[in-house]
């Protein structure tokens, strides 16, 4: 199977770089950012979420079969606001994916969070 790009209609890149990965049943998501949602972490948190569920569609899989999720905050004392969202979006995921949580020194276009997954796709290979 060749590698191949995962993308959404409407979708936006900040650079040259692919929204999505697919190759050999292994599935990278770019990191998920969403300052247009408003100031706050809860909302960010919330948008990159959606965006990462209609990467994951166009895909073919869902949250379910996230393995690994890293989540860079701009500020660490927004960890439980994050959190809290997360939390409710793996509501009913029966293996939450693993997960790193650190500040990081600057986000893109002045987000609040980031959010990368790593999937896998149970029906391929």
């Amino acid at each position: 199977m060749a590698k191949e790009r995962i993308e959404v209609e409407g979708g936006k890149t900040y650079g040259p770089y692919s929204p999505g990965v697919k190759a050999k049943g292994v599935i990278w998501l770019a990191g998920q950012i969403a300052p247009e949602a408003g100031n706050d972490t809860a909302s960010q948190t919330a948008a990159s979420l959606e965006k990462i569920d209609a990467l994951l569609s166009a895909a073919g899989v869902s949250k379910n079969e996230i393995c690994f999720a890293q989540v860079l905050l701009d500020d660490i004392n927004d960890f439980a606001q994050m959190n809290e969202i997360y939390s409710a979006w793996l509501e009913g995921v029966e293996i939450p994916p693993a997960r790193a949580a650190f500040e990081a020194g600057a986000l893109p276009r002045g987000a609040k969070v980031e959010i990368v997954v790593q999937a896998i796709d149970g029906n391929c290979c």
